[in-house]
């Protein structure tokens, strides 16, 4: 049987500040006994408010942070063997909030070769992979320019390119659109997708954006370090009330047709896309049509 890409079991994770004679002035504990897995080739979401637990969860993906109690499986690989760190961090790419924080060279494509470079990869490869990764990302006409000159959802495309230079199996996104304006937040999220469909990456996107995740495979909600909620989008999203007391909207077209059930119209709970909504109006305007005769 194929394994999980990726598996978490009784996961947490707790902060511990010390004084200045080491004494424990206060835990956090920001993970608490999580549990879930990841198929190769999925597409899994994590929502959650600021606080929620989701970006230290992140950082375990990719091995930055290690478990204080439980366990996280990489593709097969235990996070917590020092051993197998390296490994992990080539299954698992991890893109952040900020692309300023991961771009390091001056011309866009030593910044996506520079990744396969510190991984030896023979040099005619790495122009290679430059060239597959930024055409994946849409971004193969930029190549030459300086990533200081590209917009904000630019940059992050360079970014993932530069991850996916690596040829990791699994990408991690760490609200990468949380900077962004709305088209760039468009851009990143599309390229995404397109890397998941056609690529076939896993991928972990960590966002408080409900539409960036209507299209997902799972959508996990946390809260105070728990995993609150766990099934599709349209689970989850027909859930209008409850998704609220954990601080969290709905995308905007769930609202209105959530609102407009409310005012007495028979429509289907979990409505995802503006098409959706118009098909089941249209359908329900044609069936008190023929009502009517």
């Amino acid at each position: 049987m194929d394994r999980d890409m990726i598996e978490v079991k009784k996961l947490v994770h707790e902060y511990i500040r010390r004084d200045e004679d080491g004494n424990v002035e206060s835990i956090n504990r920001a993970i608490d006994n999580v549990n879930f897995s990841v198929k190769k080739g999925d597409f899994v979401a994590i929502l959650g408010a600021n606080g929620s637990g989701k970006s230290t969860l992140a950082k375990h993906i990719n091995a930055i942070l290690h478990p204080t109690e439980g366990s996280i499986w990489v593709n097969g690989l235990n996070t917590a063997e020092e051993n197998n760190i390296w490994d992990i961090r080539q299954t698992a790419g991890m893109v952040f909030q900020n692309p300023d924080n991961q771009i390091v060279a001056t011309v866009v494509e030593e910044d996506v070769g520079f990744g396969p470079e510190n991984l030896g990869v023979p040099t005619d490869e790495i122009w290679e992979r430059v060239e597959q990764s930024l055409e994946a990302v849409g971004m193969l006409e930029y190549r030459t320019q300086s990533p200081n000159k590209l917009s904000g959802g630019q940059k992050q495309r360079v970014a993932i390119a530069g991850i996916m230079a690596m040829k990791p199996q699994c990408i991690v996104l760490d609200e990468p659109t949380a900077m962004l304006d709305p088209n760039g937040r468009k851009e990143v999220i599309s390229t995404v997708r397109e890397l998941n469909k056609k690529e076939k990456v896993t991928v972990l996107l960590i966002t408080h954006h409900m539409d960036e995740v209507t299209f997902a495979d799972k959508v996990i909600v946390m809260e105070h370090g728990k995993i609150v909620m766990q099934g599709t989008p349209r689970d989850i999203f027909s859930r209008v009330d409850e998704i609220k007391q954990y601080r969290l909207d709905v995308p905007q077209v769930t609202e209105l047709a959530f609102e407009l059930s409310k005012a007495g119209l028979a429509l289907p709970e979990g409505i995802l896309t503006i098409d959706e909504l118009v098909d089941s109006l249209i359908k329900l305007k044609q069936s008190n049509i023929d009502k009517a005769k």
